[in-house]
């Protein structure tokens, strides 16, 4: 049996010290703030980035260096068999590309996983390709898999501010005034790719039940023979909410007791710039 690490990003939620534990390598995204670059989970905090934040810092995403994953590729391989990489979404980052291309250079032993998997839909995945490399399978067989279910998962985020939404240019600055003074809690969708408009609610509660309608809707139409095969589990993710995340958890365990309750985590760090603190999210994924 193939010897396989599996590689993913902070962007999955995953800490380092996790990641020691499952036996995995979870690569720290990096960010620069004012010009000076960060390293998540590594050379940043939680705490201190959303103080940066609150502080109107100037947050830009980046992505691990091409050099960065050839070095480490490389140095994996001296005690491994085959690698599969499981990075954040294509649809929001070009880390997948850019290791796809990379992959070739490695004879079959690389193999990166697209399946647009973004916080605790990654999460998910990770730990569902450990459970595949433990029975026996091979880098790409691990990879069909997980891509074969590309689809099968839905992330609803209700945000709560619209400031990051102007600040990157989504918004005009009056529409995030008057969304603020009428305290308008937009909710975005993502099975994968961008996140799009879904819905706009007045409130926490309104919007927590509109997320909640449209996942019963997705579970007996989209989902449903993955429901009835007890294949489908939820989660709740936010950007520095847990006291509500811990809410919404239970509201929804109540909402859906038959449904395996997985993950309560915050979204990445690189997630939080664009929509900032105060977000609440659930997920469903196969």
């Amino acid at each position: 049996m193939a010897k396989i690490k599996i590689i993913t990003d902070s962007n999955s939620g995953i800490s380092q010290d996790e990641a020691t534990k499952l036996g995995i390598f979870v690569i720290p995204m990096p960010f620069t703030i004012d010009g000076e670059e960060y390293l998540e989970d590594i050379s940043i905090t939680n705490d201190k980035f959303y103080e940066f934040l609150n502080n109107d810092a100037d947050v830009k995403t980046s992505q691990p260096s091409r050099f960065y994953l050839e070095e480490l590729f490389d140095n994996l391989l001296t005690d491994n068999d085959e690698i599969v990489y499981i990075p954040m979404s294509s649809g929001l980052s070009g880390t997948c590309e850019n290791a796809t291309a990379l992959a070739q250079n490695y004879n079959g032993k690389v193999f990166v996983v697209n399946n647009t998997r973004i916080s605790v839909t990654q999460k998910h995945s990770v730990l569902e390709a450990i459970e595949l490399a433990n029975s026996g399978k091979s880098g790409l067989e691990i990879k069909n898999i997980l891509e074969e279910k590309a689809n099968h998962q839905s992330i609803y985020i209700m945000l709560g501010t619209l400031k990051y939404l102007k600040k990157g240019g989504r918004i005009s600055g009056t529409a995030a005034a008057l969304g603020s003074l009428l305290k308008i809690k937009p909710i975005l969708y993502s099975n994968g790719g961008k996140f799009d408009k879904f819905a706009i609610a007045i409130n926490t509660m309104q919007a927590k039940k509109k997320m909640i309608d449209k996942v019963k809707q997705e579970l007996s139409e989209r989902f449903l023979d993955d429901t009835k095969n007890g294949q489908i589990t939820i989660s709740v993710a936010h950007t520095q909410n847990y006291n509500e995340a811990l809410k919404f958890k239970e509201e929804i365990i109540k909402e859906f007791p038959n449904i395996k309750f997985e993950f309560t985590d915050s979204l990445s760090l690189s997630v939080a710039c664009h929509i900032g603190p105060g977000a609440l999210a659930i997920a469903v994924c196969e």
